[in-house]
């Protein structure tokens, strides 16, 4: 089951696309499906077939978005997260091969399109880190066994 959580920022990206799509993108579609239709015959009208498609996957995408965003909840940042991982982390980890990876982590809904650098809390890295402090270690559960991972830096706006 997906986490209904979701950081302001994945707020905000969820809200701007789904007014995108609604205020500009569907109308914009619906004009060429209209102008296509008048066209004549539909049967043979690649125009209209493909315009058609693409405005029955946004009103998907639309009606997904709004029950989306209806059923998520917002994390802010609080203070009193500081020095340990939580929501909406930048954690940097390393393993005893000094491979070091670095991630935020965040809600099931943001790890999507261009969102590099995120994992979702709802993944076994994340459960494994969270509430963990600098210098801690965590022992994250994967498919070829447990994995080591130490904590070297946890912050909550992002590192440059």
């Amino acid at each position: 089951m997906k986490t209904n959580l979701i950081t302001r920022e994945g707020f905000d990206k969820l809200n701007k696309e789904l007014n995108y799509l609604w205020r500009e993108y569907r109308p914009e579609i619906t004009k060429k499906v209209a102008w296509a239709a008048s066209l004549g015959d539909r049967s043979e009208n690649a125009d209209y077939k493909e315009n058609k498609r693409l405005l029955r996957q946004i009103d998907s995408r639309v009606r997904f978005l709004r029950k989306r965003i209806e059923a998520i909840k917002i994390v802010e940042y609080s203070p009193e997260q500081e020095g340990k991982v939580f929501f909406g982390a930048w954690v940097e980890i390393e393993n005893d091969n000094g491979e070091k990876k670095s991630f935020k982590i965040v809600g099931p809904d943001e790890i999507y399109g261009d969102a590099k650098g995120y994992i979702s809390i709802d993944s076994p890295m994340a459960r494994a880190l969270l509430k963990k402090e600098v210098d801690d270690d965590a022992v994250v559960s994967t498919p070829n066994g447990p994995q080591d991972w130490y904590i070297n830096k946890i912050s909550y706006q992002k590192p440059l």
